[in-house]
């Protein structure tokens, strides 16, 4: 390069400018997965992208087909088209479509009709923006993103349509899900990315960015859904279908289509994955039937009938990490049964005792006097709520000797773990609260105010 600069300053000549970088690809996959869905993201005090955009003369968005929720692969394929009239690769501060709903303060302009999206460009939907106009891939984008992972109580609301998120450091709610009514169940994905929520009222399962917390799907199921839960490896969801004849809908994670259902006995109430992952478990309260499904080849490996209608289920693992024990609630019975998983077969029952001086409640129960199941993450104590004597019981494991009791409000349901095990987060639907109670002392700690009649709940490691 030395030699032809001066041998361009002995002829008089201009040195040649060096070559000017190539603009990144605008990569089709990640707008698909992950610009998109931010167009149908219902914000806080903000319209929808595609209520105003669906049809315009910039940024034209794809009508939504009747009773869509989302564009079908050729309306994408022309919202891709769109969207990237609207950017300069390579250059996230010069593309209209980040520019535009941006805050004045952030840099962005004088005035955008739908709203200002964004305070800074430190928001995440910019930032998922920003990665795309800089040409990121889903492979490179989920490689480098931040590994950093949160703790998160994350509670449903069963007569409402939003879902709370607690930090177990704080215990304070710190993120509120919107635009989901009448959640059931949810569960998280092991990379931190996702949350997963049962929608009873659209009979869906709505996707949620475990960042934005936007909903950034909605698959459509066999039937009206209830609890749901997903393999160790995060490429299967599994959700129960509480309708007759009775069904376990399999959610494919990366295509996020309902692969295939399940046919079961009796309508299903809640599902489970064994601790080892080998298994998918569901309950019938009609059929009165335990399911246990094969995770490999997603057909039935065994079935156990009992004696009244399945609630919900908790697991105990052997020193192997397979499962040696369910423990089991049912319809209208105080307590809990035991079930052999080797032999399949339910060796034991026993009863919640009565607690002098709390009052009785007999109203409202559902048939399920006792309606929430955990094992603490060392395995050595099991939990279970009495919506009887609005108690949180405990019992050491393996030996299943009473422990104590305390007392955590009105019509407690399920229940939840901190990573750590020391707190237990119970949903006391009576009172719309979670009490959070230290599992070695039996002490409550604090009770937290959420949405209307909380019911199930679960711990996510969310990815920052």
């Amino acid at each position: 390069m030395l030699v032809e600069l001066l041998l361009a300053a002995l002829l008089g000549q201009q040195p040649a400018a060096p070559p000017s970088a190539p603009s990144p690809a605008l990569d089709y996959e990640f707008y698909k997965t992950r610009v998109q869905p931010l167009f149908l993201e219902k914000r806080v005090d903000h319209a929808r992208c595609v209520t105003c955009h669906a049809g315009s003369t910039t940024l034209r968005l794809q009508q939504l087909s009747p009773g869509a929720e989302t564009w079908n692969e050729e309306q994408t394929r022309q919202n891709f088209d769109a969207a990237v009239a609207m950017v300069v690769p390579g250059s996230p501060g010069a593309s209209k479509l980040l520019r535009h709903p941006l805050a004045r303060a952030a840099g962005g302009d004088v005035f955008h009709g739908g709203g200002q999206h964004w305070v800074s460009k430190t928001d995440p939907d910019w930032q998922v923006l920003s990665a795309w106009v800089n040409g990121a891939n889903l492979a490179s984008y989920t490689k480098s993103a931040s590994d950093t992972r949160v703790a998160r109580i994350v509670q449903t609301n069963a007569a409402g349509d939003n879902i709370h998120l607690i930090d177990p450091a704080t215990n304070k709610v710190v993120g509120v899900i919107n635009d989901i009514e009448v959640p059931h169940g949810v569960t998280s994905s092991p990379d931190g990315l996702r949350l997963y929520f049962t929608n009873e009222s659209r009979h869906t399962l709505d996707v949620v960015d475990g960042q934005t917390l936007a909903v950034t799907a909605r698959i459509h199921l066999s039937g009206r859904p209830n609890n749901v839960a997903i393999g160790k490896d995060g490429r299967r969801v599994y959700v129960g279908i509480a309708q007759a004849p009775g069904a376990v809908d399999v959610i494919d994670t990366v295509s996020l289509t309902n692969a295939k259902s399940i046919a079961v006995k009796g309508a299903i109430h809640n599902v489970y994955v064994t601790p080892d992952g080998k298994y998918v478990v569901s309950g019938s309260i009609p059929g009165r039937m335990l399911t246990v499904i094969d995770a490999a080849t997603e057909t039935i490996a065994w079935e156990l009938p009992l004696s009244a209608g399945i609630r919900p289920v908790t697991f105990e693992q052997a020193p192997d990490g397979s499962t040696s024990r369910m423990f089991v609630q049912l319809s209208d019975y105080h307590g809990i049964a035991v079930v052999d998983f080797a032999t399949r077969n339910e060796v034991s029952r026993f009863e919640m005792v009565a607690i002098p001086g709390e009052e009785k409640h007999t109203q409202g129960l559902q048939a399920a006097p006792a309606h929430g199941l955990g094992v603490t993450p060392d395995g050595k104590i099991l939990f279970a709520t009495s919506k009887v004597y609005s108690q949180l019981y405990a019992y050491s494991l393996p030996d299943l000797k009473p422990l104590g009791s305390v007392n955590v409000g009105q019509h407690p349901e399920w229940l939840t773990f901190s990573p750590d095990g020391k707190q237990v987060y119970v949903a006391a639907a009576g009172d719309n609260s979670v009490t959070v109670v230290n599992t070695a002392t039996l002490k409550v700690i604090t009770r937290i105010p959420v949405g209307q009649v909380p019911k199930r709940n679960g711990t996510a490691m969310l990815r920052q």
